[in-house]
């Protein structure tokens, strides 16, 4: 045999050793490839939003020796981006499943702000309202409801005695609070009230008059719109005259015993932002509320309104906040404020 036959004879095996490997291996490389999005579509992903892998660069996807006509490499490139659409979720090759959502779990972690230590910060907290002892435990609007009544008139016990607690101490509301139940608080005998005997009795609670006008407006509508029943959801709740978002949250958690949002009063919020709880600085207690549930676990809404209103009545009061005496005092950008402001006195 001659060297040009030996040469053409290494060549023809050569020939058909790579398309023996072409043959194998292209099913899985087509298994692994997606196909256009016109045909595989878009992927729904956790926390909102929709993958797509893009089509192949069919430019430089496939080159060619011109000579002997044989694939030389495959160079395909793919692209992931967020998009709006709707797709099967099985339209997307199961090679990447897993892939897109590690990714997106990983975009949503890193998206999700949430303040530092706030977890350490929240058990300091509860060790300092342990005791449970501050006004709010003992007098709060959940205890001024009366047992030994029907539900439907502890509810409307629930919603007034919610009512009256704006701009209101504890203590007070809770005595307003039992002499209108020794009157007889249900609808009917509120509507039977005159509004200057209704002023003597829930008087000294905060804007008591313009309350009266409230409380007899309110009693009127659910007598002829909810059958002496309080509302089922916070927009109706909101629809009353004198209840805004932070009531309707409370009433119907102590009320209908459903979890909705975080109730937030003047404690809440001025804590709030006291321990950088928020992103920015909120204005107002509902900004407060939208910005402690864009974050904080489900599962706290209902401890954290009880815990930070007791914390906010003892602790980080209004005026005269005891920061040198706060386990927070560290860790709470106002509290370490106050400490260095007390230094630069002494």
């Amino acid at each position: 045999m001659n060297r040009s036959s030996i040469i053409e004879e290494h060549f023809m095996r050569t020939r058909l050793l790579q398309r023996y490997y072409r043959a194998l291996w292209l099913p899985v490389l087509l298994w692994q490839c997606p196909l256009p999005p016109v045909q595989y579509g878009i992927k729904h992903v956790s926390g909102g939003g929709s993958v797509k892998v893009a089509i192949p660069n069919s430019n430089a996807a496939v080159k060619t020796n011109s000579r002997f006509g044989k694939r030389k490499r495959l160079n395909v490139t793919y692209e992931i981006a967020r998009v709006d659409g709707l797709c099967e979720e099985s339209m997307i090759s199961p090679y990447f499943q897993d892939n897109l959502n590690v990714r997106s779990d990983a975009v949503d972690k890193k998206s999700k702000w949430e303040p530092p230590h706030w977890q350490e910060v929240l058990r300091n907290i509860q060790e300092m309202r342990k005791n449970k002892d501050a006004p709010v435990d003992n007098m709060g609007c959940d205890k001024c409801i009366a047992d030994d009544v029907p539900p439907k008139v502890r509810r409307y016990h629930s919603l007034i005695s919610l009512m009256l607690s704006s701009q209101t101490k504890d203590q007070v509301t809770f005595a307003a609070m039992q002499r209108l139940r020794q009157h007889g608080l249900t609808v009917s005998n509120v509507l039977a009230t005159d509004d200057e005997m209704l002023g003597q009795l829930i008087y000294p609670v905060g804007f008591w008059k313009t309350k009266v006008k409230f409380i007899k407006k309110t009693s009127q509508i659910l007598k002829e719109e909810y059958n002496e029943d309080i509302p089922d959801s916070v927009q109706k709740l909101c629809q009353l005259p004198g209840v805004g978002p932070k009531m309707a949250h409370l009433c119907m958690n102590i009320a209908w015993g459903l979890l909705t949002g975080i109730g937030v009063d003047t404690h809440v919020h001025r804590i709030s932002n006291r321990l950088g709880w928020v992103q920015t600085t909120t204005k107002t207690p509902e900004a407060t509320r939208v910005a402690l549930e864009s974050w904080l676990p489900r599962e706290l809404w209902d401890e954290v309104n009880h815990l930070l209103v007791g914390f906010g009545q003892q602790v980080c009061r209004p005026v005269g906040p005891a920061c040198s005496t706060c386990l927070n005092r560290d860790l709470c950008p106002f509290g370490r404020s106050q400490t260095k402001h007390s230094k630069k006195k002494q």
